[in-house]
């Protein structure tokens, strides 16, 4: 009797098919971001220029943040904080809107009045493409955070390190920072990470355009 076909067979056909989708992904993540990088710089040399001189150096802000598997790695942003925002984190906890491990805030102090207009308009994460051209990143995958908020995750909640972090995630173009609960927020991390296809990752980038240019729920 010829043998039936199982799981097991199927499993192996899907891995190549797997790891070309994730190849191709990752092929993607370079040559857009190089693009983008070469066609924004003009931009990009503009916003450096407005943060030196509106408060000063450093232009841009080196923090190290939760990859994935959870490997660290240094994020690049323009600075949007005071220069000493991150000495005075203790000082406005009590300011969080966001329940769970993470912080978020549409009132803290430390953000210079520059550095909101450079949030509403995520210009600060311009920087975040050579984040993407060295392979910290991708283009689309979930935001990453900082090493002490992630530590704080559930191990449920850590599955979402399960793909590179990206620019773009589930949570900004379905509500960003509307949305005030990391269970929640991390719950659309997962949807993504489980239902990951290079389909889903254009229809993320799409869906991402009119949220950023609208400034929609930035903080």
């Amino acid at each position: 009797m010829p043998p039936t076909a199982t799981g097991t067979g199927d499993c192996t056909v899907e891995a190549p098919k797997r790891y070309l989708a994730h190849a191709t992904k990752r092929v993607v993540d370079i040559l857009v971001a190089m693009i983008a990088l070469v066609a924004l710089s003009p931009l990009m040399a503009l916003v450096a220029l407005a943060v030196r001189l509106a408060s000063g150096r450093p232009v841009i802000f080196r923090q190290e943040r939760a990859g994935r598997r959870g490997v660290p790695f240094t994020i690049y942003k323009f600075r949007t904080m005071a220069a000493d925002a991150e000495e005075r984190k203790a000082h406005v906890e009590h300011l969080n809107e966001m329940c769970g491990p993470v912080f978020k805030s549409g009132r803290d102090p430390r953000v210079t009045p520059l550095g909101r207009v450079l949030r509403r308009l995520s210009l600060d994460e311009l920087p975040q493409l050579v984040n993407v051209i060295r392979g910290d990143m991708s283009l689309v995958g979930p935001r990453p955070l900082p090493l002490d908020e992630a530590r704080a995750c559930t191990p449920e909640q850590r599955r979402r390190e399960a793909m590179r972090p990206g620019l773009v995630c589930l949570w900004q173009v379905r509500g960003r920072s509307q949305i005030t609960s990391f269970d929640e927020w991390a719950g659309l991390d997962l949807e993504y990470v489980d239902n990951w296809s290079l389909w889903l990752d254009f229809k993320v980038l799409v869906a991402a355009i009119p949220a950023v240019l609208s400034g929609r729920g930035a903080r």
